[in-house]
């Protein structure tokens, strides 16, 4: 065992292998993307747009499995079908990689696994915040991993029970060639690439800012080898011309010049077009315009508050109106150069009280309809400071599912509003953002296409978000048990909980007991 890979979970070591090394395993990878879909709506959006969010890190531990000789098959579930009928049923291991939103799923799939004797993995973002919670169902939890720690997995190197992971984040990755398998069982349509097709790729891990809310916040930033970047790079514009890449980065380019000067090397006029996620910190001066230059058709930078995260909006110590005035200003130079551009907020932080966060977020988006704005609801990710806060604090709705951890719904008690007043306000913003006046400004601002869709397929899409607020607002105002349970004076999970999570679940919900349903929040 390589003394630089680690296994914790109580008194459960790692053993000596009891699997050959030349034992060939038939090995399942799936990445799940979503929940069943539960309209036909949903079903067309997941087929052209979330089929797209397929991860990197799935692929990779795709193209490991094949390299160390195993019987490799991959899948990504995006809401339609079984997601089972997906890989062949005599399977050995299977990882399985989620997000919190799609854990429910994830643990009803890792029972019906373990009924067939198939050892059961999860990694990606929910494994690493809940390890612990994973553990009810699954025999590994992976946080960071790399090739060695997969062969050791599939070596049976490890006790069931046990929570894994490399000593870092791996350093390199398979290339965009050698993950073609993956790509074309991902992002293709008939074995062929189709408009929304998007190749993910990876120029960096970690984060260099320390928010405290995001589950990268202690992940050291590094950058991947250039040389393998340069190598996606030729081999998309030669193979793939004009199709989109997706940079997976939690924050391009902190390293913006050489990343920068990689993706000049390749000739303008065989660039492919890409979108990134992205600090207006790091965008300052010339950098604008050689987003254009490489060809960034999209870019989403995080504002996060108008009181708070000033580092990463590049405004020094503004708050405020200020801060407002100066982001508008900047991101009015970058929509010059970039024809999308989204912005990140989060509403309901304790420096949050009032109405001024909600009529600052109003002037800015009249002051910018280029921009495509993202309220999220602050949700507490395991291992973040936020969580560890909100949970010391007893703010946390201990008994809410994990499926929940995400809009439009609050899993926990607010400093400065009332569950009924946050409702209001939400319902203010989106009903501002989503109206039929702005939309038509948005689509004034752009010639492009691309931006065009964009606007007008988001906007319907948080239409139907902002009818999701209206019905908990009602809920919250006639329902007294609703209203106790979100005001932290109930720990009774409302019935509405219930049938959601089991209408969310589809046919899998017969396997989620209620006890199942409540969270380990122990890390």
């Amino acid at each position: 065992m390589d003394m630089g890979r680690e296994a914790v979970a109580g008194s459960r070591t790692v053993r000596s292998g009891l699997h050959s090394r030349s034992a060939r395993r038939r090995v399942g990878i799936l990445d799940l993307l979503t929940t069943p879909a539960r309209s036909v709506a949903e079903i067309a959006y997941n087929l052209v747009m979330t089929k797209q969010y397929a991860s990197v890190t799935p692929q990779a531990i795709a193209v490991w499995c094949r390299e160390l000789g195993h019987q490799t098959f991959y899948a990504t579930y995006f809401g339609s079908g079984d997601p089972r009928d997906r890989l062949p049923d005599d399977l050995d291991v299977i990882f399985i990689a989620s997000y919190t939103q799609a854990s429910a799923l994830a643990y009803a799939l890792a029972k019906l696994y373990r009924r067939r004797r198939t050892m059961t993995v999860i990694g990606g973002p929910h494994a690493k915040a809940f390890p612990r919670d994973c553990l009810r169902f699954f025999d590994l939890v992976v946080g960071d991993c790399d090739k060695a720690l997969v062969a050791d997995i599939l070596w049976e190197r490890f006790d069931p029970g046990s929570i894994i992971a490399s000593a870092q984040p791996f350093t390199d990755l398979p290339t965009v060639e050698e993950r073609m398998p993956e790509i074309r069982a991902s992002a293709f349509a008939l074995q062929r690439p189709v408009t929304a097709t998007t190749f993910p790729l990876l120029a960096s891990v970690g984060c260099p800012y320390a928010c405290d809310f995001c589950i990268d916040w202690d992940s050291r930033y590094r950058t991947l080898p250039l040389e393998r970047l340069a190598a996606d790079l030729r081999y998309l514009a030669r193979h793939f011309p004009g199709a989109m890449v997706g940079f997976h980065d939690p924050n391009f380019p902190v390293n913006f010049d050489q990343v920068l000067d990689v993706m000049e090397s390749i000739p303008p006029v065989s660039r492919n077009p890409y979108v990134m996620e992205t600090s207006l910190s790091v965008l300052r001066g010339k950098r604008i315009q050689r987003l254009r230059e490489t060809n960034c058709v999209y870019v989403a930078p995080g504002i996060e508050s108008w009181s708070a995260y000033a580092s990463k909006a590049g405004v020094g110590r503004a708050a405020g109106v200020e801060k407002v005035r100066r982001v508008v200003e900047h991101l009015t130079q970058l929509h010059e150069h970039v024809p999308y551009i989204q912005a990140n907020f989060l509403f309901g932080l304790d420096g949050d009280r009032g109405d001024e966060p909600v009529l600052l977020t109003k002037e800015f988006m009249t002051r910018t309809p280029f921009v495509w704005p993202v309220i999220n609801i602050p949700h507490p990710f395991g291992k973040t400071p936020f969580f560890r806060r909100y949970l010391t604090e007893k703010r946390i709705l201990t008994t809410m599912p994990f499926s929940f951890y995400y809009s439009p719904y609050v899993v926990t008690t607010l400093a400065n509003y009332t569950p009924l007043e946050f409702y209001e306000k939400l319902i203010e913003l989106f009903s501002h953002f989503t109206s039929t006046k702005m939309l038509l400004r948005r689509l004034a601002t752009t010639s492009s296409p691309f931006a065009w869709l964009m606007h007008v397929v988001r906007t319907q899409v948080k239409r139907r978000r902002l009818g999701d607020f209206r019905r908990l607002h009602s809920m919250l105002r006639t329902d007294p048990q609703f209203r106790a349970f979100h005001e932290g004076r109930s720990t009774v999970l409302p019935e509405f909980y219930q049938a959601t999570y089991e209408r969310m679940l589809g046919p899998f919900a017969g396997l989620m007991s209620r006890r199942d349903r409540i969270p380990e929040l122990g890390q």
